[in-house]
């Protein structure tokens, strides 16, 4: 099968790339200017900079400890990465960005800040307690060429709150979750506790709702009565802490790469997993819809409102300080005030107690009173401007797209390989290459004589096994389907759908070194392509 199938329109990635020039010329052009004439940054968060417009989707990993975060991360991108540590107690004890690097190294969080092509710059103003406690593993890996992911400290429980971090926590998590473009959530179905740092964390969370997606993992190691139980008391609580009357989605799943425990509820997890990869996946055909979303979500934060109404309140020479304080006191009257006569929705107002906070330590007469050229070039930007943006827009819904390995929702729960792409794994030089096991050995030879006996039990047709009789047999490993589905990818090398003698044998070796803790290969070594497919294999890909 030729790869140049696979290969994506010019056309169109070139109209995703004229969404995110348009979108940062219009932020620029119209609403920086205006940002800074009424101090933006002070109150709410810093202007953006190229790099939050060209950087890939992020992905926020959080939770409280032992809730599989580490090992979620590690069962996206298929291997380890430099510094991460699994374990029942909190292991890891920093904010680690995942990035895509061509040769593996580690940035420190003080050089991050410096960088202009990362988007951490604004990350300075928390210090070095933070800082020291940031880093970003830069790794050629093929998911993230296409998303980045944000690790994240575990959550302290009740039993360790007297602990301190030495930096603002929620702050720091909520300066990635306006960033993000998805916020995994993970609860662990053995100990469902809500402490105060994790209560905490969820105030920072409070309007990225629609950025939020909870997953109760490791369900697989609990009976279905208790996981309804679990499942209902997780939802009660959510309930308490984000106060809307729509109900968070809650995945239940079990998302590592090793066998699950066979439970009542096995095939429900299969299909919640399915969503979640699903949704994780289609992030970078959405990122251009997430970052004008969230460019006009800033447009139209009522802050100039609100900062000339105060700036025209304040008296001219005496009693500054007291009608200041007076002011801030009545606050929430004054939002009211401009709801009815500027006719802005209540919901384009900021916090008010956030905002009575940081007006405390402002000085009111440098305040500035609405500029109508500023705000006619506003009411462009979200008038004309954005619309004008929708039909590229539309045609950036046709780019599909794919991820590789579990991401790879083509596969899915089949085993179709149409529309498949491989993705190296690793590159091998010509050096290495030579130092391998001779060309002409097969690694899988010396144990197919025990897989022939499995694959003549299942009854092969004109000397093939269905993928439906395949299917069958991999499925009773208790391997997750995406894993399965990956396998069958590497072994279906003839790509017909169908399994002959050596190719079943491939398929068998590859699942016992998963179940011996082995990661997947992204393509075939050339020591495992069966011998009478290395031909059509080599020329599969011209």
């Amino acid at each position: 099968m030729s790869i140049r199938r696979f290969r994506s329109n010019p056309k169109t990635l070139g109209d995703v790339n004229i969404v995110t020039e348009e979108l940062k010329n219009l932020y620029y052009k119209r609403l920086l200017p205006i940002e800074k004439y009424y101090s933006f940054h002070q109150f709410h968060s810093p202007s953006y900079e190229d790099a939050d417009f060209d950087n890939k989707p992020m992905v926020l990993v959080m939770g409280q400890y032992s809730t599989g975060k580490t090992t979620f991360i590690r069962y996206l991108i298929e291997q380890d990465f430099p510094g991460s540590r699994v374990g029942p107690e909190p292991t890891t004890d920093c904010f680690t960005a995942l990035m895509y690097g061509p040769v593996e190294g580690i940035i420190p969080g003080n050089a991050l800040t410096v960088d202009p092509k990362k988007p951490f710059r604004n990350l300075d103003p928390f210090g070095n307690a933070f800082l020291n406690r940031f880093q970003c593993v830069q790794m050629p890996n093929q998911v993230l060429e296409s998303i980045s992911i944000i690790d994240t400290p575990g959550i302290l429980t009740a039993a360790k709150r007297k602990l301190s971090r030495g930096y603002d926590f929620p702050a720091v998590l909520r300066w990635f979750a306006e960033r993000v473009d998805r916020i995994i959530l993970l609860f662990d179905a053995h100990k469902l506790e809500f402490s105060d740092e994790l209560t905490r964390a969820f105030g920072a969370l409070c309007g990225y709702e629609d950025k939020l997606r909870v997953v109760l993992n490791k369900a697989d190691r609990v009976d279905s009565q208790q996981l309804m139980r679990v499942y209902g008391a997780l939802m009660w609580s959510l309930g308490k802490v984000f106060k809307t009357p729509e109900i968070l989605r809650v995945y239940i799943g079990s998302l590592w790469s090793e066998p699950r425990q066979m439970c009542d509820h096995y095939q429900l997890i299969e299909l919640e997993e399915e969503d979640l990869l699903t949704d994780i996946r289609n992030l970078p055909r959405n990122a251009a819809i997430r970052k004008l979303n969230d460019l006009v979500k800033r447009a139209r934060l009522a802050h100039a409102h609100i900062i000339s109404y105060l700036k025209q309140e304040m008296p001219t020479i005496f009693c500054k300080e007291s009608k200041k304080h007076n002011l801030i006191y009545q606050l929430p009257v004054i939002f009211t005030k401009i709801q009815q006569q500027r006719q802005v929705p209540a919901g384009d107002f900021p916090d008010c107690t956030k905002m009575q906070e940081r007006l405390l330590g402002q000085d009111f007469s440098k305040f500035k009173t609405l500029k109508p050229s500023l705000m006619a070039s506003l009411d462009k930007l979200l008038s004309t401007d954005i619309a004008n943006l929708v039909p590229l827009l539309q045609l950036q819904e046709m780019e599909k797209k794919s991820l590789p390995g579990v991401l790879d929702g083509e596969f899915l729960g089949t085993f179709r390989r149409e529309y498949y792409k491989r993705d190296p794994f690793k590159e091998l030089t010509k050096e290495e290459e030579s130092n391998e096991t001779d060309f002409d050995e097969w690694s899988v030879e010396k144990y197919k004589p025990k897989y022939d006996e499995i694959f003549f039990n299942l009854s092969p047709n004109d000397g093939k096994l269905s993928g439906t009789k395949v299917r069958e047999w991999m499925m009773s490993t208790l391997l997750p389907n995406s894993v399965l589905a990956h396998i069958w990818r590497l072994s279906d090398v003839d790509g017909d759908g169908m399994l002959d003698n050596e190719e079943f044998a491939l398929a068998v070796h590859l699942i016992e070194g998963k179940l011996d803790g082995y990661w997947l290969p992204r393509e075939l070594p050339s020591h495992l392509i069966p011998p009478s497919k290395r031909n059509k294999h080599n020329t599969a890909f011209l």
